[in-house]
């Protein structure tokens, strides 16, 4: 029987308890990896790049309520009379036709 040193096998036990408490090869290359700088660069790009993306969605929406509340304010009253005027017009289109005279656009002017 071949004898094996005391030191040798303890020194044995000792590297595998070692390496067990450094855990497998992927604890070690998921180390290696959220430890890369090359990771840390992307988390800082991906941080920057949600910052732009919430700040410019904010600008976004506060210029969609200026254009739509200086729409509400300027332009929808201008349709409103427009639309009056244009059923006024008819209205006088009609009344003249029922009266039997010419419509006001048919009329030449006087010289």
């Amino acid at each position: 029987m071949a004898s094996t040193k005391p030191g040798k096998r303890s020194s044995l036990i000792k590297s595998t308890s070692r390496d067990n408490n450094q855990g497998g090869i992927l604890t070690r290359v998921s180390t290696a990896v959220s430890q890369s700088p090359i990771l840390a660069q992307t988390k800082r790009a991906g941080s920057d790049a949600g910052y732009v993306a919430n700040r410019l969605l904010k600008s976004t929406g506060k210029a969609a309520w200026i254009a739509g509340t200086t729409f509400l304010i300027l332009f929808v009253p201008l349709i409103i009379e427009m639309d009056r005027e244009q059923q006024f017009n008819e209205l006088d289109l009609q009344q003249a036709s029922l009266l039997g005279t010419p419509p006001p656009s048919v009329l030449a002017p006087p010289k």
